[in-house]
């Protein structure tokens, strides 16, 4: 049994993306999931399923009301962050292939830059064991995910000869990739190297440039059965294969533990399981969106999910692989570096928009795309691919 090629997303939506939505989260919710519904060819009476974050401050009645579905046959929550991106579809392509659902939408929506922004410490990790893991890191001054990161990014620079240069590469390939796209908040704003070597140090070896920016916005995808999709009106983006994973001794980004710390086992668990649910191989990727929330994690992706050698990416970005005319062109749509910070659903929605042959950096001849979702934490991944 497997669940390539059996569920398709069919709808996507956004609200703007901003620094100051001037409206609650749940609106911001309900407005992504109507757009969503209306660019599937649907209405809110035709979904029975939701599935969001379980860092999302809207509850799934909470929609249910503000869109008027009638009732809910399925609704489901995933966890750790931005890892959860890519998981929200697979729990809606498990339901729609089981039967347990015939329509459901994923969202994920907050007021991030306006409201509680994740990138400033916080004295608390919440209750729990969760809580447990923050008390052996925050009294040290782990208090932020750059923290965090800069920790996994240093030993990557000593194992590898990685430089600030190489993350800055990617840094100003997505803000290059968003200039040119119309939704993206820097739109219009490409960067130079110059810059992102001049831009102030947040936690060494991390760059403000190496950090991706906080947004205000919320983004919707609608996903059903592939022969559903046939009678709707875009091309589906089919589901060629869906996964979740952790790494040895996971930890909720303070995975320092668990062996070689220039590297993303959970990543790893990801990619292994993607290409063999969905047959294919780096090889039959024609473009990727990867989860940059900071740039040397784009880097260590690149290697964990088979595109090059250990160590090798820094060579990758520095012959302008990533790039919209590269190898593997990442993010055309610029990214949570330069679109939006929105968990990476709308690394999702962009993926869509390849498949559809909509995008604003159309890819020449995509067939498939590979996403990811956030690293450092347990985390999931898809192959969407323009068949069924």
């Amino acid at each position: 049994m497997t669940l390539s090629g059996r569920a398709a997303i069919v709808g996507i939506g956004a609200t703007e993306f901003s620094k100051e939505s001037g409206r609650s989260e749940l609106r911001l919710a309900a407005e992504a999931c109507l757009a969503a519904v209306r660019d599937a060819g649907l209405t809110p009476a035709d979904v029975d399923g939701l599935v969001t974050f379980t860092a999302d401050a809207s509850s799934e009645i909470a929609v249910q009301r503000e869109l008027g579905i009638p009732a809910l046959r399925f609704f489901s929550r995933v966890d750790y962050g931005g890892g959860a991106a890519c998981g929200t579809v697979a729990h809606a392509a498990m339901a729609v292939a089981t039967g347990q659902a015939d329509v459901v939408v994923c969202y994920r929506a907050f007021n991030e830059r306006s409201g509680h922004r994740f990138g400033q410490a916080n004295k608390s990790g919440g209750s729990g064991s969760n809580a447990m893991e923050f008390s052996w890191h925050l009294p040290y001054g782990f208090a932020t995910p750059a923290a965090w990161v800069a920790m996994q990014a240093r030993r990557y620079m000593h194992e590898y000869g990685a430089t600030s240069e190489d993350f800055g590469r990617v840094a100003v390939a997505m803000r290059r990739h968003a200039a040119t796209n119309p939704k993206a908040w820097f739109h219009g704003r490409p960067i130079t190297m110059e810059e992102h070597q001049a831009s102030r140090w947040i936690v060494d070896p991390l760059h403000l440039l190496d950090c991706c920016q906080e947004s205000d916005g919320g983004v919707a995808l609608v996903v059903t059965t592939v022969e559903r999709a046939r009678d709707l009106p875009h091309p589906p983006a089919v589901i060629s294969a869906a996964a979740q994973g952790t790494g040895p001794d996971q930890m909720m980004m303070f995975s320092y533990y668990g062996g070689d710390i220039a590297t993303l086992p959970a990543m790893g668990t990801v990619g292994e399981t993607l290409w063999r649910q969905s047959g294919l191989t780096p090889a039959d990727v024609r473009t990727a969106v990867l989860y940059d929330h900071f740039t040397p994690f784009v880097l260590i992706q690149l290697e964990e999910l088979g595109f090059c050698g250990r160590g090798e990416a820094r060579e990758y970005v520095r012959d302008g692989g990533i790039e919209i005319d590269g190898r593997l062109p990442v993010n055309p749509h610029g990214g949570q570096l330069g679109e939006a910070y929105i968990h990476g659903m709308n690394g999702v929605a962009e993926a869509v928009r390849q498949i559809r042959g909509t995008a604003a950096n159309q890819v020449a001849d995509v067939a498939n795309v590979l996403v990811t979702a956030g690293t450092g934490v347990p985390t999931s991944g898809l192959v969407l691919s323009g068949r069924g």
